[in-house]
């Protein structure tokens, strides 16, 4: 296991040393806007089993999915209501989670045994998660810290050792912020789970009869 700062070097070598561990069926870590994550395929069951593994995550618990850009939805998610494709155009890429409901017959499984029929997708505003997605596809995520720990914003608390990662990709301190405003849709009305970096008013501006939890 290496460790790549992404502040030197040059980014596409970093996005294809990525891209390879990903498809190999490794899991590596990377920045989002605010804290470090673990990624994998989406697609490779063991992979996604080996990140819930590392966080200790409980049975049952679904990573989230990043896509590149909004046109991938309709492939991973049925029934995109208007809210939602109004709240993409608006706030993706960014710290907006949507919950959808998957399409059927999706080869993955995300940490629920499709139990849910639910996902949490979207595009986050890293350049180098995105460069990465673009040639791999749909990714799993989550947190690289342990389940129900704060989450890790400084490199040097990525403490994962060369049997559990493939790769960890750095840019030192990352700036503090709020996590990803969550908004379902997968039921009769859509409604607020989350308030986070995207505040209530700033949904409300946009969908003014969106409920609140």
């Amino acid at each position: 296991m290496a460790r790549h700062d992404l502040l030197k070097g040059d980014l596409s070598e970093h996005v294809a040393t990525a891209v390879a561990a990903l498809k190999d069926g490794y899991v590596i870590v990377a920045p989002l806007e605010h804290s470090y994550a673990l990624i994998t395929d989406a697609f490779m069951h063991d992979a996604v089993r080996a990140m819930h593994v590392l966080r200790g995550d409980a049975p049952g618990v679904a990573a989230q999915v990043a896509i590149s850009n909004r046109d991938l939805i309709d492939g991973i998610a049925r029934e995109v209501s208007a809210d939602a494709r109004l709240l993409m155009q608006n706030f993706w890429p960014g710290l907006l989670s949507l919950n959808l409901k998957p399409q059927a017959g999706l080869n993955w499984d995300l940490g629920d045994g499709n139990t849910l029929d639910q996902i949490s997708v979207r595009i986050p505003n890293s350049q180098f998660i995105l460069e990465v997605v673009k040639k791999s596809g749909p990714v799993a995520i989550a947190s690289a810290a342990l389940s129900g720990s704060a989450a890790i914003n400084d490199a040097a608390d990525v403490t994962y050792l060369d049997a559990d990662v493939a790769a960890i990709f750095t840019t030192g301190v990352l700036p503090k912020g709020g996590v990803s405003t969550v908004i379902d849709l997968t039921g009769i009305r859509t409604r607020i789970v989350r308030e986070g970096a995207i505040s209530r008013s700033e949904i409300t501006a946009l969908l003014p009869d969106i409920s609140h939890e």
